[in-house]
């Protein structure tokens, strides 16, 4: 296992690291299931562990907190809040009143007096940058938080917020938590330079594509993985973007198999490889998942395999753009960009 310094923060992770989101109803694991991950990460060198307080309503929190029970100071804790956590209004979102509520909700949860990483979820247009600093700050000096950082934030709000700690004197996000894999290579145009500029650890999730990159989806078989189960329209084959996103993964296996890596290690070697890049979250659902994306820990490629892969998707493209998680809300509502004129008269 390789270890990097989490930006700026002196704080030593491993290359690879543990997403808990398929802890519990999500990924159907049971808690001795969700243990056992826990252990042969540990084992495999993982010493971070990323969940959010919306996986399972709180239940994957609830598991990785008595998974790691005894051994807390060896683990690099991280969660998240933001995404709605009820039906109330205010249960959601980056306002202080939440946050400040919410944080001690994951801190009872997981069993421990403070996490290392509290990260946004997403970004909240309703709420000040200064609002949700300010209270992050608060939380940081209080000992609940060691640091706190973004996910899938747009890069231009990255920047804003970064500027409004300046600004306003308070601590700054330290991490950005963005989507990124060979199939969806967008951030490397906006968000990689931009974290780069600031110094911010990137820890990268859906490196696997959503199941793409397992090596479970291939030409002239039936995708029968559980994603595809939940969401069956992202890997429908009659959809242009899926044909394309096929086509890429045979071209991507070719390569894999040429330089006598599998598919996963490919995947995670390539993301793993930017210099912006800290780690990559991996999110098993059982051992054997696990297992075969430890055999990436070590994955070093070289650069006549980069080159295949940005001949197969080039650089800063994104072959799903639709399933962007980071767009600007204008991309995805027409009414924000289309001026509107007074009634003609």
């Amino acid at each position: 296992m390789q270890y990097r310094t989490l930006g700026r923060t002196g704080v030593q992770v491993s290359s690879l690291a543990l997403g808990a989101m398929n802890f519990g109803s999500i990924g159907r694991t049971t808690q001795d299931e969700a243990t056992a991950i826990v252990d042969a990460a540990l084992e495999g060198g993982i010493n971070l562990i990323d969940t959010a307080d919306m996986y399972g309503a709180g239940e994957s929190e609830e598991m990785v907190g008595k998974a790691i029970a005894g051994r807390r100071d060896d683990i690099v804790l991280a969660t998240k809040a933001n995404m709605p956590m009820s039906d109330e209004p205010n249960h959601r979102g980056s306002s202080r009143r939440w946050l400040v509520t919410e944080l001690d909700n994951s801190l009872r949860r997981l069993g421990v007096d403070h996490v290392d990483l509290y990260q946004i979820h997403r970004w909240d247009p309703n709420t000040s940058d200064e609002e949700t600093l300010s209270a992050l700050t608060d939380l940081q000096r209080a000992g609940k938080i060691r640091y706190f950082g973004s996910s899938t934030f747009p890069a231009y709000r990255i920047v804003e917020a970064q500027w409004a700690a300046r600004e306003h004197r308070l601590s700054r996000y330290v991490t950005e938590q963005p989507s990124y894999s060979l199939l969806q290579r967008g951030i490397e145009s906006h968000v990689l330079p931009v974290t780069e500029q600031y110094g911010l650890g990137v820890l990268v999730w859906s490196p696997l594509a959503s199941g793409w990159l397992s090596g479970a989806v291939r030409a002239g078989r039936d995708v029968a993985t559980h994603r595809s189960v939940i969401l069956p329209e992202r890997f429908d084959p009659a959809l242009p973007a899926n044909r394309a996103r096929l086509d890429a993964v045979e071209k991507l296996a070719a390569v894999a198999d040429e330089a006598g890596l599998t598919l996963i290690q490919l995947a995670l070697g390539f993301v793993t490889a930017h210099p912006a890049v800290t780690g990559a979250l991996v999110g098993p659902r059982t051992l054997d998942h696990l297992h075969s994306q430890l055999a990436a820990a070590d994955t070093v490629l070289s650069d006549d395999v980069l080159d295949a892969i940005d001949a197969i998707v080039a650089p800063g493209t994104d072959l799903a753009a639709h399933e962007k998680f980071d767009a600007t809300p204008a991309l995805l509502d027409p009414a924000l960009r289309r001026r509107r004129h007074p009634a003609a008269r």
